[in-house]
């Protein structure tokens, strides 16, 4: 299984490309265009208590597209929102991701909610994160650009909450005010994010509540966009 992110990173859509029998799981409404020769399979992913907490929990679709290729072909995926698509590589273990951010991954993956803890109450992380786990990688999208940073063991990175994407589960995080009283009412950060690793953190670069609030228009979450491209690969092979 091949892909590539075509027109990053403003109106990015992701080509995954399908050798004979492969197939991909994908978020509800993010097909944009597929070979005639991919069927189409729609069902509750890790069954009726997982779609439940995804769509309640994780404001993502409680039913799952997966789509197989009975011979080499290739899908066309976007999220609904104008922004990035990243792929981030999986060897087994656990990416957790903001709500609405998720796009798409190989369907042997599990998919769940993880507890964010009561953290997230005061942050807009949110109480529960998307956890996807396997092997090969998942599809993720971000408003604006999407930045990887990575940890080493013991450091630490600060995160406006509202630019948070996604992150490796052995990251730590704790949810704290971006300075003393005067400095979080008045300075527009408020509260942040203290990630301590080790691990990948994917954060985007603008924040659609801002947006909104510039153009008077109400915000809608995260996702894809236009200008360069990437290629990559998914693990496996055609």
């Amino acid at each position: 299984m091949e892909h590539e992110i075509l027109y990053r990173p403003a109106h990015s859509l992701a080509r995954v490309m399908l050798g004979d029998g492969e197939a991909i799981t994908a978020q509800a409404g993010v097909m944009v265009g597929m070979s005639p020769w991919i069927e189409i399979e729609t069902g509750v992913h890790g069954g009726l208590l997982s779609g439940l907490r995804r769509a309640i929990f994780g404001r993502q679709s409680f039913f799952l597209n997966t789509f197989k290729a009975t011979k080499a072909g290739e899908i066309m995926l976007a999220p609904p929102c104008l922004g990035d698509i990243v792929h981030v590589a999986l060897n087994g273990e656990a990416m957790l991701i903001a709500a609405g951010s998720y796009l798409a991954s190989p369907p042997e993956t599990s998919i769940d909610t993880n507890w964010g803890g009561f953290k997230g109450l005061f942050s807009k992380i949110g109480l529960f994160l998307l956890k996807v786990q396997g092997v090969g990688g998942v599809f993720i999208s971000g408003y604006g650009a999407l930045h990887e940073v990575s940890l080493q063991t013991g450091e630490n990175y600060i995160i406006d909450t509202g630019y948070l994407v996604a992150f490796d589960e052995s990251v730590e995080y704790t949810i704290a005010p971006v300075g003393g009283l005067k400095t979080t009412l008045l300075s527009g950060e408020g509260i942040v994010c203290r990630m301590t690793g080790p691990g990948r953190v994917f954060l985007q670069s603008r924040r659609a509540q801002k947006k909104a609030k510039a153009s008077g228009q109400k915000p809608s979450f995260f996702s894809p966009s236009g200008g360069t491209s990437s290629r990559g690969r998914t693990g496996g092979s055609r």
